[in-house]
């Protein structure tokens, strides 16, 4: 089994940094090893294991793993909308909301944000993924997008970023640029885990897993795509609602993960943005960059 650490770029203190991974035993147990994936991966991936662990993780019970958490990854409460004595149960604490003013939203004109906390890979063209995953995988966008002709077209040679958020991220997601959404379509059932350890093995995980994919229509550039991806333990996606046809604003709370980790993959149409040197730059070292919701992700073109 390996026990290399998972290592990612932290932007905020310039540094590399070794991530703590809750469940680290669990994952590499189960993804790590051939034995793992055959026996474990058909059971752990069903939706009705990580609805009971999701039931679990919402009785009230479960409050008393909050301070605990907290204090071994070393969460800022300050942040938090709420105090901490107030959530119900470790699911409402999860997926916390924090104030606006911890998380400011970049305000450059031409700037695209980070839809989430968590660490970011981004690809300015897709077709360079071997850089990053083993055996040469690459995205397959036909089975991405569910086999939609349409979208496969408009997004071939498409700008990508991949959002990977922890258990211990802040589990609100935002739209990275103003717009109006167009239509949702969910697809997939299974609930693999996004983590490093599985995705570096399997990136096919990423297109079987439970996802929901928005169309959104930007006047600064054109169509863009958001893909919230369910993973073990994640079988809730939450959107907030919006009436038709209004204009939503960049930064805007899109939706949110329950409990467990989760990714997002968002699409830009070829030659539209120009992602930030530092998340190309590590991307080709197959490093991830920390980055929170905000933040400046891209240029538009």
């Amino acid at each position: 089994m390996s026990v290399s650490p998972i290592r990612f770029y932290d932007r905020y203190r310039n540094t590399y940094c070794e991530e703590a991974v809750y469940g680290e035993w669990a994952l590499r147990s189960l993804y790590g090893n051939g034995f793992g994936r055959l026996i474990g991966l058909p059971v752990l991936s069903r939706p009705l294991f990580s609805r009971f662990f999701g039931w679990y993780m919402s009785r009230p019970g479960s409050r008393a793993k909050i301070r605990p958490f907290i204090d071994k990854y070393n969460l800022d409460p300050s942040e938090f909308l709420d105090r901490v004595d107030r959530f119900t149960s470790f699911n409402a604490f999860f997926c916390r909301k924090l104030k606006p003013e911890s998380r400011p939203i970049n305000d450059e004109p031409r700037s695209i944000v980070f839809p989430a906390d968590g660490r970011h890979l981004g690809w300015q063209e897709t077709g360079s993924e071997q850089q990053v995953f083993v055996k040469g995988q690459r995205w397959d966008l036909p089975r991405l997008l569910n086999g939609d002709s349409e979208l496969v077209e408009k997004f071939d040679r498409c700008t990508l970023v991949l959002s990977r958020l922890c258990p211990v991220d802040y589990h609100h997601f935002h739209f990275p640029e103003s717009g109006t959404e167009i239509s949702k379509q969910w697809h997939g059932h299974r609930l693999f885990s996004v983590s490093p350890i599985a995705l570096r093995q399997t990136l096919s995980y990423i297109w079987r897993n439970k996802r929901c994919v928005t169309r959104i229509h930007s006047q600064g550039v054109g169509e863009y795509c958001m893909i919230e991806i369910g993973a073990t333990n994640v079988g809730s996606i939450r959107h907030n609602a919006f009436p038709p046809e209004t204009e939503i604003a960049k930064g805007t709370a899109k939706g949110w993960f329950e409990f467990g980790g989760s990714s997002i993959i968002t699409l830009f149409q070829h030659g539209t943005i120009e992602l930030q040197e530092d998340l190309v730059r590590l991307t080709r070292e197959g490093t991830e960059l920390y980055a929170r919701m905000g933040d400046k992700m891209a240029l538009k073109v």
